[in-house]
């Protein structure tokens, strides 16, 4: 298992260009089960994520290579199989994506209830009552979802829950309803620009999908999909963690490959709190872009509300907490997306952050600076959000977990280490461990009484005889 050892303090500057998205590569690889012939996917980063999903479809008849060009290949070659093994599942939520191609092309599954980071509830009851509206008949048994429908059949199907519409279960239910006798119409439907690129890729491969970004869906099912070429679209979710980056070092980073119109909430949060955003092309629109963020003045604090798109993501609610740790002020940091997703909280508190969490809302007051310490990730965004946090912070910082980062982002310290940020990837040992955060009491480190004096500095001690000047002036009263 690796761990990185950050260095604060360096500020970031330079170019990288933006990986695929992830959110939009899985589900589109589970939508490839459902096309006859050889689909070629352009863009699809090199993630654990991807692997395991990539596993998922060798073990259900597909055959998954990367080519020379990096471009993945995924081809049909049994159509036997439609077990998705909870080992596999277990790793990923979006596994349970293969439930719905599974179902409209070889009419059953067997899909494990899906892993994932622990982030909260998150049940897929929504996918379960779209498929089930197609004809679909559906029980849960020792941890698997259990399938059969002899041909799923057009319907209107609202698919909106407690906290908003699913992205993955409008992926799951619209690729099923592309080969469902008849017209289905799903109401709630997602409107993430991931989501429209599943809905135009099935598109392409003969599907007749309209109303893709709107809440209201209408699909014409068709007899079969033909297997295309697509590009993936540019991962938002990275865009916004090194446009934070950039923020939270001072920095000058320009981004390639960005569809500024995916992330439009956050770049507006970002200019709200005094950051530099600025696009190649502001008045295009939908296209790849370049984006330049650069900080030059003094940075405020701001409240912050994740939601369903186009709001800011949830996947970026951690990252703005890193950044708002460090402004002077009062922020507020809601989620109503995963309200409880919130377990970063405590290990940005161990560097120095002061946070007090309140029901679906996190309350900061920004300190000074971060202080660099040993933390571990819960999860793949607070995997992010503490990286962010070693880079703005005072000394060394250790992240622990970092396999869960791995799931997300391409090569992200590679990028970072680009930029002129210390980041190193090490097996995490103890011989690996900074000597700054070796709190032992051999004769060439500091003995304890020098570790209590660093730790409470000397405004601890003006603190201690204020408050001593203070006492003796009220007895002196009495």
């Amino acid at each position: 298992m690796d761990m990185f050892i950050v260095r604060g303090g360096e500020r970031l500057s330079g170019c990288v260009s933006v990986s695929g998205a992830k959110n939009s590569a899985l589900p589109l690889m589970a939508a490839a089960l459902a096309c006859e012939g050889e689909t070629i996917l352009h863009s699809i980063p090199n993630l654990v994520d991807v692997s395991t999903q990539a596993q998922v479809l060798s073990s259900l008849g597909m055959q998954v290579d990367r080519d020379d060009s990096g471009a993945l290949r995924l081809k049909t070659i049994d159509e036997t199989a439609c077990i998705a093994d909870y080992e596999l599942v277990r790793r990923m939520r979006a596994s349970v994506c293969v439930l719905g191609s599974l179902l409209a092309k070889r009419g059953m599954a067997c899909v494990s209830l899906p892993g994932g980071c622990n982030i909260g509830d998150r049940p897929i009851d929504l996918h379960l009552k779209g498929l089930s509206a197609l004809g679909a008949q559906i029980r849960v048994e020792r941890g698997y979802v259990i399938a059969r429908a002899d041909r799923l059949r057009g319907a209107n199907i609202f698919l909106g829950g407690a906290f908003g519409s699913t992205a993955t279960g409008t992926c799951n239910v619209m690729t099923a309803a592309a080969l469902a006798e008849g017209v289905t119409t799903i109401e709630s439907a997602a409107c993430e620009p991931e989501v429209v690129d599943v809905g135009n890729f099935l598109n392409a491969a003969g599907a007749k999908i309209e109303g893709l970004g709107t809440p209201f869906l209408r699909i014409e099912g068709v007899e079969a999909l033909q297997a295309v070429e697509h590009e993936v679209i540019p991962d938002r979710i990275e865009v916004a963690t090194l446009m934070i980056a950039a923020a939270m070092t001072r920095g000058e980073v320009r981004l390639d490959g960005v569809r500024p119109d995916h992330v439009t909430a956050v770049i507006e949060k970002l200019r709200d709190v005094g950051v530099t955003v600025e696009l190649e092309s502001p008045d295009q629109p939908g296209r790849v872009q370049s984006v330049l963020t650069k900080v030059a003045g003094k940075l405020k604090s701001v409240d912050c509300i994740a939601l369903p798109y186009p709001g800011i993501p949830t996947d970026v609610q951690a990252q703005l907490m890193s950044l708002l740790s460090g402004i002077s002020g009062i922020s507020i940091v809601t989620d109503k997306v995963f309200p409880d997703r919130f377990m970063h909280a405590s290990e940005l508190a161990r560097m120095g952050a002061k946070i007090r969490r309140e029901s679906a809302s996190a309350i900061l007051n920004g300190v000074s600076r971060l202080s660099g310490a040993c933390v571990m990730a819960s999860d793949l965004r607070a995997s992010a959000a503490l990286v962010l946090a070693g880079l703005a912070a005072e000394g060394e910082t250790v992240i622990r977990r970092i396999y869960h980062l791995d799931r997300g982002y391409e090569r992200l310290e590679e990028k970072l280490i680009a930029l002129g940020a210390n980041v190193q990837r090490v097996r995490d040992e103890p011989k690996n461990m900074p000597e700054s955060l070796k709190l032992t009491d051999d004769e060439s480190r500091p003995s304890h009484s020098e570790l209590l004096a660093a730790l409470t500095g000397p405004h601890w001690n003006q603190n201690q005889s204020d408050q001593r000047a203070h006492k003796s002036k009220n007895s002196n009263m009495r």
